[in-house]
């Protein structure tokens, strides 16, 4: 019989899925693009095609057919829409094809060759003489620039029958859109100086732009114009609204681009393919048991594979971008010119557009790994590794992992993550703001952080974990039993994750708190990487509880802390005093005479400004 196809996990990608605008394309059996794709938020988007209810027909069956999804992430909704247009053009889904037009993006045209040059819209093949800006993701997108340019350049926009017929100024002359060229009421000289600006505007050299907008908003500063100082304020605002750097579409030539990511045993290698300086499509590889965890390492490796033994990607670039060794880039570059009989430059530095794609790849290559780790697949086999490195009786269903983060004994935050069947269970995360406790106390805060968590939990919030992962030593973990002894907490399988001599990831010792006994676990191991993962989780979570914390202490007035003293009577003392330096320097007589203050709470302000 047939086997039955996998269906697609969508609850365990979705959890790890970037909430950053990008395109998301369907697989299908055989990885057959059925569907691309883009979105302002990447999670909420592809979330929407897995709801219970209120689906299409089309949508549907669609879903019906997914086996997985690859995302690309971008730094911008624009260049989303625009890697998605290339990809549509390049794969022909089908759900796309019944779904969507085929139209091409438009452009902003400027004319060459004549005294006066026109802008305009264009859409279709570039035959005119002149210059193309864009694309733009939609009519509305340029029909609003010319708007703009319309009003802060006033170059003509009219076609060249209108413009060569007219006798006196149309109405864009009278509401100052244009200088009317068409009469000679502009010189050659100073239109074209407003064509070089908006040239210049469009190729995003906005800079020169701006300056010379702001020396004439300082004039009419300096001139007490300053109505027109502020419509020329809002001019500079608007050009730097407008203009956005797009990384789809820019540059030259044709580069493959690839970064890899590690995490234990699984890494991803992206590789975006770059022709005509457009960003034509993306894929994913997931090298198998790599020997190295270091992605440079792993990258060169891949690379020598990709090009000398596999033949490559299909239509070989002239040029090949990757973060490896730099001793490696010129070896790599001289085998792959012999193979293929013609030079191809591998590059490890560079700059402007190709670091932003290089950025690209890496961030996407990132996420890929990320959504490959929460596959349930991947998990499941983890955590029975876990069971056969602890010599537990059953597969642990819950794990729960704590981890302590201050600055020098500032705003202590204790984290609590959880972690199951389907990777991190995030809704039954906690974190601890840990008082009372002895500046740099470690062993107070996580006695502390533990007494809440396992009061809560014997008292039926939540549930109890099969392991208790502590990160860190002998001390910890003996303090740790004594707090689950003294809550009578029992069937956890509590494990100590102590570093080793040299606090490098991969030689860690378990401490298992049953024996005291010490097992290290090989660093190639699907056990040390889950541990490994959570631990890291563990530390993420409390280091991002921490600064939030302590940046809120930072920004908060002293007046905040003293008790009887709200919002309104903070904001009727600093209108008196004119701000808290002063309320500071205030006596308590001088205080009782701001409006609602009295004696009493005066005397409550004073002692907590100064410390008595």
């Amino acid at each position: 019989m047939p086997a039955t196809p996998q269906s697609f996990e969508a609850s365990t990608f979705l959890k790890t899925l970037t909430q950053r605008p990008g395109v998301y394309q369907m697989l299908g059996e055989d990885d057959q693009v059925l569907y691309v794709g883009k979105a302002k938020n990447l999670r909420k988007r592809v979330a929407s095609y897995f709801r219970s209810s209120g689906l299409s027909v089309k949508t549907q069956a669609l879903v019906s057919r997914i086996r997985n999804i690859q995302v690309t992430v971008t730094d911008t909704e624009v260049e989303a829409l625009i890697l998605e247009q290339n990809l549509i053009k390049q794969n022909r889904p089908p759900f796309n094809i019944l779904l969507r037009d085929d139209k091409s993006y438009p452009y902003i045209f400027l004319s060459a060759g004549e005294p006066y040059p026109r802008v305009g819209f264009h859409r279709g093949l570039k035959r005119k003489k002149g210059r193309y800006f864009g694309p733009y993701p939609n009519a509305n997108v340029v029909r609003e620039s010319l708007v703009f340019l319309q009003k802060t350049f006033r170059v003509r926009q009219c076609e060249d029958s209108f413009f060569r017929n007219r006798s006196r100024p149309c109405l864009q002359y009278q509401i100052k859109r244009c200088t009317a060229p068409c009469v000679g009421l502009v010189s050659e000289e100073d239109y074209r100086h407003d064509v070089r600006l908006t040239e210049l505007f469009l190729e995003g050299k906005g800079d020169e732009v701006i300056r010379e907008l702001e020396r004439e908003m300082d004039e009419h500063a300096s001139e007490l114009r300053f109505e027109r100082a502020a419509e020329v304020r809002d001019r500079i605002v608007a050009l730097r609204q407008l203009h956005s750097e797009q990384v789809i579409e820019a540059g030259q030539g044709n580069v493959d681009v690839l970064a890899a990511a590690v995490a234990g045993d699984i890494a991803c290698v992206h590789l975006l393919f770059i022709r005509q300086g457009r960003v034509l499509g993306s894929r994913g590889f997931y090298p198998k048991t790599p020997l190295t965890d270091d992605p440079p390492a792993l990258l060169g490796e891949f690379i020598s594979q990709l090009y000398l033994t596999s033949g490559g990607t299909g239509d070989l670039p002239r040029e090949i971008i990757a973060d490896i060794p730099p001793d490696e880039a010129p070896l790599l570059s001289d085998a792959i010119s012999q193979a293929l009989g013609r030079r191809v430059a591998v590059k490890v530095a560079v700059r402007g557009t190709r670091a932003k794609w290089l950025e690209l790849a890496s961030r996407t290559a990132e996420q890929n790994l990320a959504s490959r780790l929460a596959s349930r697949q991947t998990v499941a086999n983890r955590l029975e590794a876990l069971r056969d490195a602890l010599g537990l009786e059953a597969t642990p269903e819950r794990i729960e992992c704590f981890d302590i983060s201050h600055s020098s004994g500032e705003a202590t935050v204790a984290s609590c993550v959880v972690w199951g069947p389907e990777g991190a269970i995030k809704s039954d995360y906690r974190r601890f703001n840990i008082e009372g406790v002895a500046p740099g106390d470690d062993y107070g805060a996580m006695t502390q952080a533990l007494e809440r968590r396992y009061r809560r939990l014997q008292q039926g919030e939540g549930r109890l974990p099969d392991v208790l992962l502590i990160d860190g030593g002998k001390g910890q973990l003996r303090m740790a039993s004594e707090v689950l002894n003294n809550l009578s907490v029992q069937g956890v399988v509590l494990v100590g994750v102590a570093k080793g001599s040299t606090r490098k990831p991969g030689m860690e010792t378990l401490l298992l708190a049953t024996d005291e006994g010490e097992r290290i676990l090989q660093t190639d191991t699907s056990a040390l990487h889950l541990i490994q993962q959570i631990r890291d989780e563990a530390h993420r979570f409390a280091i991002t509880g921490h600064r939030q914390r302590r940046d809120k202490k930072r920004r908060e007035s002293p007046l905040e802390s003293i008790e009887g003293v709200g919002p309104k009577r903070r904001r009727e003392l600093l209108r008196y005093f004119g701000g808290y330096g002063e309320v500071e320097k205030a006596s308590v007589a001088d205080l009782v005479k701001v409006p609602g203050i009295s004696r009493k709470v005066a005397e409550a302000i004073y002692s907590a400004l100064h410390n008595e």
